[in-house]
């Protein structure tokens, strides 16, 4: 998150906030093949 705020120039607190935002819209949308497909591509 740290190498992604540097990028963005946003703190890694904002860029966690973003992340489990948009982890809730995939579950409430019907994403749950795409939020495996990135959950195993995070390691």
């Amino acid at each position: 998150l740290e190498e992604v705020g540097e990028i963005l120039n946003l703190t890694r607190e904002r860029i966690r906030q973003v992340e489990v935002r948009g982890l809730l819209k995939l579950k409430e949308t019907g994403g749950e093949d795409m939020l495996a497909y990135l959950s195993s591509r995070a390691d």
